[in-house]
């Protein structure tokens, strides 16, 4: 492994024998770090918003999961 720091980037260089799905992982990881990075939320609203999202998401779709009192085949 080879890190280099240029003037605007960090360039990460990596044999290509690595595990490519953890290193997915840990780039997804790195690119939330950068998108989050300048973020003023609390994290009390990001789970409100979350928790809003879910319930809204299982509203529209708990029929396709649960199938209604009158077929009790």
């Amino acid at each position: 492994m080879h890190i280099e720091r240029t003037q605007d980037k960090v360039i990460i260089r990596l044999p290509s024998y690595v595990y490519t799905e953890g290193l997915q992982r840990l780039v997804d990881y790195l690119i939330y770090k950068e998108i989050t990075s300048k973020s003023k939320a609390k994290q009390s609203d990001v789970d409100k918003f979350a928790k809003e999202v879910k319930m809204s998401w299982w509203t529209k779709n708990r029929n396709r999961f649960i199938k209604s009192g009158e077929d009790n085949s």
